[in-house]
């Protein structure tokens, strides 16, 4: 690892891009054997802000009776005002680009205040029913408040949960218990939904980067993206009269090829490959099953599939390689 560093830093030195008195400070710093602790620090910021939600929610149901439900909801308005206050006050100017808080605290803090602002409005329409039988109401207000509150504050966390919420507003499943049971689109209309909604947040990327507007934010929509339009369709490709949407698979499928290339992502790249190579063994498996001279190949078939199955990791390898050549210098 130290030497593939070392060979980048000669490389920018040998384009000018790095004079040789920093090319020799950024050398002696490498061999100081310092590593940073950054990604822990933030990890644990992240499960304090989770902790802290629970256990505020673990202390309402266990002590409602005695606190009282209007008590309950003056003191997660108070705390969240809070947060958004602290937030506020030490934020930088909205900007079209990536902007960060001088302290990544705040950070978190503003993660806390959306997930109490979130609290606030289920707790609100749970007890009080508010905004009556327009249930989509409770869930579209604090995605709304989560989208506005990513792009202010320039939080991908916040990010994620607005995204969540508008999946969860168009009615798509997706806990782990109906992941198992292979429910997750239980009908066909809410895989189109999915579909749908896959396809309006790619397109978003698209527009996002032609307006230059948090670009960075584009990682984020991808993934989402990818995973609703890849299950969606291989959740159809199982269906009886199913095989055509190998079509649309393809067709994502070199999208979010191209999309990983340009935002140098080797974790949607991976994924990518992955559901185009479950969607067409799937597919192959079915044409097969559905043709006559299955029982004639069968032995055949049984013969080859170990060759098969080396021969696909092989080339995932070489395209993992491949990308990471090719990616290099501009991740660099």
């Amino acid at each position: 690892m130290e030497n593939y560093k070392s060979n980048y830093s000669r490389k920018l030195l040998d384009l000018n891009l790095l004079t040789d008195k920093q090319f020799d400070r950024i050398e002696a710093y490498r061999k100081r054997d310092v590593f940073s602790v950054h990604s822990e620090l933030r990890t644990l910021l992240y499960i304090g802000v989770l902790l802290f939600t629970t256990g505020i929610g673990m202390l309402i149901y266990d002590h409602i009776d005695s606190i009282g439900h209007v008590t309950v909801l003056g003191l997660l308005l108070v705390v969240t005002a809070l947060c958004f206050y602290f937030s506020f006050k030490k934020s930088p100017k909205f900007s079209r680009a990536e902007t960060t808080f001088e302290n990544p605290v705040y950070d978190y803090i503003v993660l806390g205040g959306v997930s109490l602002s979130c609290i606030f409005i289920g707790y609100l329409q749970f007890q009080y029913e508010t905004f009556g039988t327009h249930y989509g109401l409770a869930t579209i207000i604090p995605t709304v408040i989560c989208f506005a509150t990513a792009y202010y504050f320039d939080n991908k966390s916040v990010l994620s949960i607005g995204i969540t919420g508008l999946a969860a507003y168009v009615g798509l499943t997706t806990s782990p218990q109906a992941l198992l049971r292979n429910n997750i689109y239980d009908n066909t209309i809410l895989s189109y939904s999915a579909i749908l909604l896959g396809i309006l947040l790619a397109v978003w990327t698209l527009y996002a980067s032609k307006v230059a507007l948090k670009k960075h934010f584009n990682f984020v929509y991808l993934t989402f993206a990818l995973h609703l339009i890849s299950l969606a369709v291989l959740s159809n490709l199982f269906q009886e009269d199913g095989l055509w949407y190998i079509i649309p698979l393809m067709l994502s499928s070199w999208f979010f090829y191209k999309a990983s290339y340009q935002n140098t992502s080797i974790t949607l790249f991976v994924c990518t490959v992955l559901y185009a190579y479950i969607g067409f063994t799937v597919f192959a498996v079915r044409v097969i099953d559905s043709s006559d001279i299955l029982d004639d190949v069968f032995e055949g078939l049984l013969t080859i599939s170990p060759i098969y199955f080396i021969g696909l990791i092989v080339l995932f390898i070489k395209l993992i390689k491949n990308f990471n050549k090719k990616t290099a210098d501009v991740r660099l």
